[in-house]
């Protein structure tokens, strides 16, 4: 963590100035596609959604104009994953319609592994935790085509 930055818990909720964070997610100029979704995967696995939430915002922040609505929604998906982990079940709705709303403006090809990305920010559980188990979903190895997910 930076100098100016307050410190978070796991979820990302603010904590008192002199208290010991959870460690964050190393802020870049440049992220790209292919390392987003595989660090916002692995996050979501360890059941860290704000971490995901933050690798998505830096790529929608640098990615190629015609991507924007993509990363936005991504971003936006996975920041209602953690509000629902949080305990905000309306927050999370809203912002997963929302994200959903803005990657189906997205006319660009989807590789298999942004396909179950998409499919795990939309789907997490009501249960608040998010992880490879309650997902029915694993990051650690992409699917094939023509494989079923899930």
């Amino acid at each position: 963590m930076s100098g100016g930055e307050r410190p978070r818990d796991r979820l990302g909720r603010p904590l008192p100035w002199d208290a010991t964070g959870f460690p964050g997610v190393v802020q870049r100029e440049s992220v790209s596609a292919t390392d987003a979704v595989a660090e916002s995967g692995h996050y979501l696995d360890e059941g860290l959604p704000f971490h995901a939430h933050e690798v998505l915002e830096m790529r929608w922040r640098c990615c190629p104009p015609e991507e924007r609505s993509l990363w936005r929604g991504l971003a936006q998906a996975a920041a209602g994953a953690t509000h629902e982990a949080r305990g905000n079940p309306i927050g999370a709705d809203r912002l997963r319609t929302r994200g959903l709303a803005s990657i189906a403006e997205y006319a660009g090809p989807l590789d298999d592994a942004t396909r179950q990305l998409i499919a795990a920010l939309t789907t997490a559980p009501a249960s608040g935790h998010l992880s490879e188990d309650s997902l029915g979903v694993s990051f650690r190895q992409p699917t094939t085509r023509g494989e079923e997910q899930g």
